[in-house]
């Protein structure tokens, strides 16, 4: 089995914050990298045929929000809903987490970004404010964000949305060890085993 994590993820997502607070240990303990593949979750999900059940029932989102509050106990990270959430351009996000990977700094910007997204409330609206978090992570801010809207990074990240959809994907987050697909936060210790058992 490859030695390698395929890491499918949405910043709107609070469980692929959650996810990616515990892979890194995971990763290091299995001798394994892990590939960031950011996509289009409400675009993906149009495409396979699912809903946002959590925005859509109330009594979904209700749970989803004391369940929230248990992992982050578990895991001893912060979860705090960002007021901004509705405005946030998500695919921008997520072209900046391709640039990155081009750059060779993919999980610096993934760890910044959700950091901003769920701890910090940063205003990811207000381009100075994207651009100091970024700052803080070790990049050029203001440049990284003026170039989200060039090149390709917009077919791209429509590419990597199709190529998820075709490989199962069919939400955030989804993990890949090889062929094996495991969904949701709740389902890290079986891509652990796994990984142990490929060892």
């Amino acid at each position: 089995m490859a030695r390698t994590i395929d890491f499918y993820f949405s910043f709107v997502s609070p469980y692929s914050y959650l996810a990616n607070s515990q892979l890194p240990a995971i990763a290091a303990k299995a001798g394994a990298t892990i590939a960031y593949r950011p996509f289009r979750i409400l675009e993906l999900m149009q495409m396979v045929g699912n809903r946002p059940t959590t925005i859509e029932c109330k009594a979904k989102g209700r749970y989803s929000g004391n369940d929230l509050a248990r992992w982050s106990r578990r895991y001893g990270v912060p979860v705090v809903r960002n007021p901004q959430t509705a405005k946030i351009d998500w695919a921008e996000l997520a072209r900046g987490a391709l640039l990155a990977a081009d750059q060779g700094k993919a999980r610096t910007y993934v760890d910044a970004v959700f950091a901003g997204m769920w701890v910090r409330q940063t205003d990811f609206t207000n381009r100075a404010a994207y651009a100091a978090l970024l700052d803080e992570a070790g990049f050029d801010g203001a440049r990284f964000v003026a170039q989200l809207g060039e090149g390709d990074l917009a077919s791209r990240l429509d590419k990597a949305t199709q190529d998820a959809a075709e490989r199962g994907v069919f939400g955030a987050p989804t993990f890949f060890a090889g062929d094996e697909m495991f969904f949701g936060n709740d389902r890290l210790d079986f891509l652990a085993e796994t990984l142990k058992a490929a060892a």
